[in-house]
């Protein structure tokens, strides 16, 4: 197994976390170093993981690891995909009229059909 390297520029330490950022969010979640190297995330050593800032408005999500070989599957890109999911939206559900007088009801907003 070949070692993976610092995904900054002219960094040469070895890598111990990976960055992956989801946009929508605007978040970025820095783990545990993924099982594989993917094209969308990168490796950073452990002096640019303590380092990391996110722009004005974003998040830092740090996933804490206390046993690095608890897990064999890459939970980080498991996580992305939930948040990413979690923030797709989702159609409102709506309710046909009960009454004649109530009108139409969607979430928590309700219109009234007037008595002219």
């Amino acid at each position: 197994m070949s070692l993976r390297h610092c995904s900054r520029t002219a960094c040469g330490r070895a890598a111990a976390t990976t960055l992956t950022y989801v946009y929508a969010d605007q978040t970025a979640v820095l783990g545990p170093l993924a099982t594989y190297a993917e094209p969308h995330a990168y490796d950073l050593c452990e002096v640019h993981s303590e380092r990391l800032s996110a722009p004005r408005g974003w998040e830092v999500l740090r996933l804490v690891q206390d046993d690095p070989h608890a897990h064999s599957s890459d939970d980080l890109l498991a996580l992305a995909d939930a948040v990413r999911e979690a923030a797709q939206p989702r159609p409102a559900a709506v309710r046909e009229p009960v009454d004649a007088h109530e009108g139409t009801r969607r979430g928590h907003l309700r219109a009234l059909r007037s008595e002219e």
